[in-house]
């Protein structure tokens, strides 16, 4: 029974879903918003600014960086941030950013992929690492109006030829 009725809430699901298609004949203000709050990361972490870096962030964001670190919620958050901020070779080098691509799921819900090429960082031991090409993969949610980052997931490409 229990599979029955779970098979059933999948179908109205996806029933619903395909019936609810985004509007996308003006998504100039919600492109706007999400930008903003994706520049306002990248300079709070330049800066070191950890209300900056959160603010565009939900209470309860699942947030995973490229090593593998996962934490839930904005403290959990706060509390990795302040960590890898006092981490001098963490935070050495240039971030390049390139645009993000912001794919609208649905009127509240969007996916947005984006790249940073990291250049000049270091290992702990002080020595140069290679550019990183690293990716980001968030999903918004529009909460009271508000477009706020609830799940981000850094990976990072690695030199397929082993250099």
């Amino acid at each position: 029974m229990q599979k029955l009725t779970f098979l059933m809430v999948m179908v109205f699901g996806f029933i619903v879903s395909c019936n609810e298609s985004p509007d996308t004949s003006n998504r100039t203000e919600d492109i706007i918003a999400i930008k903003q709050n994706i520049e306002d990361y990248d300079q709070g972490w330049d800066a070191k600014d950890l209300e900056t870096v959160l603010k565009g962030y939900s209470n309860d964001i699942d947030w995973t960086n490229a090593f593998g670190d996962r934490v839930q919620g904005k403290e959990e958050l706060r509390e990795l941030l302040e960590i890898i901020f006092s981490l001098d070779f963490v935070m050495s080098g240039k971030n390049n950013y390139k645009r993000p691509d912001i794919n609208f799921l649905t009127n509240e819900i969007a996916l947005v992929r984006s790249t940073n090429i990291r250049t000049g960082q270091q290992w702990p031991d002080g020595s140069a690492m290679n550019d990183r090409v690293i990716n980001h993969l968030r999903v918004f949610e529009k909460r009271d109006d508000t477009w706020l980052c609830i799940n981000h997931m850094i990976s990072q490409a690695h030199d397929k030829e082993g250099n």
